[in-house]
């Protein structure tokens, strides 16, 4: 598949159904399984609390503030029930708030910045990630060929889907490199390309952790690992504006309250998260993510990338996002003349 045969499309969902999702619970067992599951936060503040849902895509480091905000009681000390859906990327979260199946949805800034431009009424508010949690890791049979970006041109590679944000990142650094993206064969695995990258049916992947770590102890080579600051700055300029919570712009006047209790709640929870012990960490996880893994390797992996992937502050970086925006142009995933300053809303917790 080329990376121009299906170019990212938005269509928002008819009417207020259910999302493509898959709940905390039942994550891996199915959504009968998680109705059952995803019970409201116990104890009497729960009982009281005022449910919403928020909706975000199931990788692993994306994940972690939020199940830190509900496990360590941050939503309930808000008054907020929130109930974290899981969905297969961060295209079907966003599709799921424009459809109104939830109340929110946090996703990486590509995914918002390419919704609001084809028309998405939504407006970003708050940040929970400060940089692309994507390696660029190859096959472990392919690691002496492909020692640079450059080498990937005439290579397939790996990516959970088109328009998401691994593959925005990937067009960026290939046009970067001058390589052009339409000698790059891009395969769409999901977000769990493990498999495939490590057995060799695509020569490159972009993976997160703990997939990386496992690809490199198999062999294979990293060529860019975002998720470290030295090459963040070296290959996207900086910080890299990441995970973040947008909101449908015309309910932002009857959800204001709410909308800065949950800002505060994700704000205490990544501020907790930086200080706590890698098992108090891994245990605010759903089950179903770690049941079969490697716990301490999952617990070296969070406290290694936790002080460059996460802000202690919920505040939009301006400078970031443009960073993501301007990358998108050159990726050309929206168009270069797009004024895109209209989807950030920082009158709820300022600007970083």
């Amino acid at each position: 598949m080329g990376c121009c045969d299906q170019p990212f499309t938005f269509e928002p969902e008819q009417g207020g159904g259910d999302p493509p999702k898959l709940s905390r619970r039942g994550l891996l067992k199915g959504a009968g399984a998680a109705a059952g599951a995803l019970a409201t936060l116990r104890g009497r503040a729960a009982a009281q609390a005022k449910p919403i849902k928020l909706a975000f895509c199931s990788q692993l480091l994306c994940v972690v503030p939020y199940e830190v905000a509900r496990a360590g009681g941050h939503f309930a000390n808000e008054g907020l029930d929130v109930e974290l859906v899981y969905t297969r990327g961060g295209n079907a979260a966003m599709q799921s708030l424009v459809g109104s199946a939830v109340d929110y949805a946090a996703t990486s800034l590509d995914v918002a910045l390419q919704a609001y431009v084809r028309g998405a009424d939504i407006r970003r508010f708050a940040t929970t990630g400060r940089l692309p949690l994507f390696a660029i890791a190859t096959a472990p049979r392919r690691a002496d060929e492909i020692q640079r970006i450059e080498d990937l041109a005439g290579r397939t590679v790996g990516v959970s889907a088109l328009g998401n944000a691994d593959h925005a990142l990937m067009l960026y650094l290939l046009r970067r490199a001058d390589v052009d993206p339409t000698r790059v064969q891009f395969a769409t695995l999901g977000p769990n390309l493990l498999e495939a990258l490590r057995q060799g049916q695509v020569d490159a992947g972009l993976v997160q952790e703990p997939a990386l770590t496992l690809v490199q102890r198999a062999g294979g080579r990293v060529l860019m690992n975002a998720m470290d600051s030295k090459d963040a700055e070296r290959f996207l300029g900086g910080a890299y504006e990441f995970m973040g919570v947008a909101v449908r712009t015309p309910e932002i006047p009857a959800r204001r309250e709410e909308m800065e209790k949950l800002a505060r709640a994700l704000r205490n929870a990544l501020q907790a998260l930086q200080t706590m012990s890698p098992e108090d960490l891994v245990k605010a996880l759903p089950r179903e993510l770690t049941t079969g893994a490697d716990v301490r390797e999952l617990q070296e992996v969070i406290v290694r990338y936790r002080g460059s992937l996460y802000p202690t502050s919920v505040a939009i970086d301006l400078e970031a996002s443009n960073r993501v925006s301007e990358s998108l142009k050159v990726a050309g995933l929206i168009p270069p003349g797009a004024n895109t300053t209209g989807l950030y809303d920082t009158s709820i917790v300022g600007a970083g």
